[in-house]
């Protein structure tokens, strides 16, 4: 998907996740991750920090979460991660195993 068209779509979407100074904790990690599984796409609000800081997260985030940097602009980074591809066919469900009752033959005569 080219960069154009993702940083369209993030146009109208909001921060999944908020990096305070307090910077990037693994709860963080964590709402960003369920986030990209959930949407593909989302954005990330930076408080506190200088831009520098910001392009180093940016990066941090993208190379912990194997993600796609899309954008950076003022106090948000947009980062994007195709979905894994559902194409492959999934196992079929197992059908409840029905047990057999024994009888009991040793009394029967």
């Amino acid at each position: 998907m080219q960069r154009r068209d993702l940083r369209a779509r993030a146009h109208g979407l909001r921060p999944v996740a908020s990096i305070s100074r307090n910077g990037l904790s693994e709860a963080v990690l964590a709402e960003i991750e369920r986030g990209l599984k959930a949407h593909e796409l989302v954005k990330v609000r930076v408080y506190g920090h200088e831009r520098g800081e910001r392009e180093g997260l940016l990066d941090e985030v993208c190379r912990r979460l194997a993600a796609a940097p899309v954008q950076h602009i003022g106090n948000v980074l947009v980062l994007y991660r195709k979905k894994p591809d559902d194409s492959a066919p999934a196992a079929a469900p197992r059908q409840a195993a029905t047990r057999r009752r024994r009888r009991d033959t040793a009394g029967q005569t």
